[in-house]
């Protein structure tokens, strides 16, 4: 501000002191820059009176991208958050669904071509913006079901009659209610295996003539149901 008053002083000293009277009149030369040291400080002030002057009133506008779910497996999208929802669709690994909703403390709800449904996310990985996405309620717990059966589809049997070893290899269809499969082998427990598994193999000891029995029994918290048995023979 001092440096703004000190021109517009000594310019009004300057034209105060052009006016008075002098011998010989008014010098026009010295009227001339003293109306020239004026309007270059009336200038000075205009600028320095902007300081947004040159600055953009522009605000960043916040980037957004949709939110997505992908998954690595084939993995069951339900009714709900848990296996006693039923199954809308499965989600493939090549699919890339839309995220509509949250709900605590894993669940996604998602948009799939057969419908909204819900998938854990565990087998999730979320990509995209978030802060928008609603978190929700879930629906009722429906009653519990029973798997009703598991098919199987196709068995084989391998023997190697120099080692005395069978390579066994069971294939079935996925019940989509289960939470789990067990195989059994001549009644006793070979394997237990987690939802949406469709296929056992094994290598055991057995000798040419010999034969083995096995079944698969699909579980959830209110039962189970049992394949029929096969017998294989080396």
């Amino acid at each position: 501000m001092k440096r703004i008053i000190a021109p517009l002083l000594a310019a009004g000293l300057l034209l105060s002191s052009c006016n008075m009277p002098a011998t010989g009149g008014l010098n026009p030369e010295m009227a001339t820059a003293a109306a020239l040291t004026v309007e270059a400080a009336i200038e000075n002030t205009t600028l320095l009176a902007s300081p947004t002057s040159g600055q953009s009133n522009a605000e960043a506008t916040p980037t957004y991208s949709q939110p997505l779910a992908s998954v690595e497996g084939v993995t069951n999208c339900r009714t709900g958050p848990g296996v006693n929802y039923e199954r809308v669709t499965q989600i493939l690994p090549t699919d890339s669904v839309r995220i509509i909703g949250f709900f605590p403390p894993n669940y996604w709800i998602v948009s799939t071509n057969a419908g909204e449904c819900w998938v854990s996310g565990e087998f999730v990985t979320p990509s995209g913006s978030f802060d928008a996405v609603p978190t929700v309620t879930a629906p009722p717990t429906p009653e519990a079901k029973a798997p009703e059966g598991v098919s199987l589809q196709k068995w084989e049997i391998f023997c190697n009659y120099e080692t005395n070893e069978a390579n066994v290899s069971i294939i079935w269809s996925d019940m989509g209610d289960e939470s789990g499969y067990r195989v059994m082998r001549n009644g006793e427990l070979a394997a237990e295996l987690p939802e949406n598994s469709t296929q056992f193999g094994e290598i055991i000891t057995l000798l040419a003539g010999q034969s083995v029995g096995y079944n698969v029994i699909a579980f959830n918290a209110a039962g189970s149901a049992t394949s029929k048995t096969i017998t294989l023979y080396c």
